[in-house]
């Protein structure tokens, strides 16, 4: 797809859908950012975008759950970058139906609704929990699936929707599976900004849920950029293609870090409700971008131990700043 293309981003108002709709502006694509209908009329994280930026898209606010919604948000659109899903695991627990109806419902609207309106480029965003605990590292785009949580499960159910409609219509889907995305913006319900925003608050210890299991941190910048590349890329419908480093690092090791390079000695504390269930736990993954060199000639920028540092400094100077942290509850675990 050509760069004067118009994209439709659902989840714009998110954490990478609103770094993603940015950047697909500063790179001069027509944009219609999808963020979900509130009172508020809140656009969600772009709400605080350059005004220069968002003044250059078409932001609309609907949800992927209604089909007349998504067919009129289609329209007219030459590519979907569909990112608006629920993702919280402990929150899926509470309420699966609610994961089922966003994630494979939303999913199946989008679907049928670029199939209706014919557009070049559908890209789905999946996730590397579909995978469960890696049975070996690193992990490729064969390696079975897994649903360790009704979210991975809901996830694993979309993405073979995608799959269906690619072979059932030929309708030009590619899914994007990114490992753990981290950077500014990010919700404290997850590791990084929870770690983070805990030493900011000044407390004694560090609440956490377990810190054996292995994860491969992507910063949002290379995220960002494997779904560009996935959109121009002419040689990637049909596929599944992981984004992620190949470095991975347990829960333990990335507090460690993360206290040194904010030079906190704030002592860790495991919560008991912030662990997953024994057989819901994904204890270890690991990425192998291979693919995504090959088709999308992507490379993480912020890769092995010297890029997830660089990264991490990025996101702390985020978070540091008393108007990025503001709209964080600090005192509250958020599922």
């Amino acid at each position: 797809m050509g760069s004067n293309g118009k994209i439709l981003v659902t989840g714009a108002g998110g954490f990478i859908g609103s770094h993603l709709a940015e950047e697909l502006v500063r790179q001069n694509y027509k944009v219609k950012a999808f963020v979900l209908y509130n009172s508020f009329n809140s656009w969600g994280w772009l709400d605080n975008a350059d005004k220069a930026v968002t003044d250059n898209m078409e932001i609309i606010c609907g949800d992927v759950r209604d089909p007349f919604c998504v067919n009129d948000a289609v329209k007219g659109c030459d590519a979907v970058m569909h990112l608006a899903a629920l993702i919280a695991i402990p929150y899926s627990y509470m309420a699966p139906a609610s994961y089922v109806d966003t994630n494979i419902t939303g999913t199946l609207n989008i679907l049928s609704a670029a199939k209706k309106s014919g557009v070049e480029k559908v890209i789905h965003t999946s996730t590397s929990e579909v995978y469960g605990s890696a049975m070996f590292v690193p992990i490729t785009e064969d390696h079975p699936l897994q649903g360790q949580s009704p979210y991975s499960a809901t996830k694993i159910g979309a993405d073979q929707l995608a799959l269906s409609y690619y072979r059932s219509f030929n309708t030009p889907v590619t899914i994007i599976r990114p490992f753990n995305t981290y950077g500014p913006r990010q919700s404290a319900r997850a590791v990084i900004p929870t770690i983070i925003t805990q030493v900011l608050s000044g407390k004694k210890n560090i609440k956490l849920g377990h810190l054996t299991p292995t994860r491969d941190f992507s910063y949002v910048e290379d995220t960002v950029n494997g779904f560009i590349a996935a959109a121009r890329s002419e040689t990637c419908n049909g596929e599944v293609i992981n984004l992620g480093t190949g470095f991975e690092i347990s829960i333990k090791d990335i507090v460690e870090m993360i206290l040194r390079l904010m030079g906190s000695d704030m002592k860790i504390e495991t919560e008991r409700q912030r662990t997953r269930p024994e057989k819901s736990e994904v204890n270890r993954l690991c990425s192998d971008n291979t693919k995504a060199k090959r088709l999308l000639d992507w490379e993480p920028a912020f890769s092995n131990r010297k890029g997830l540092e660089k990264g991490l400094e990025k996101t702390i100077e985020w978070f540091s700043k008393k108007k990025n942290i503001s709209g964080y509850k600090t005192g509250i675990y958020n599922i």
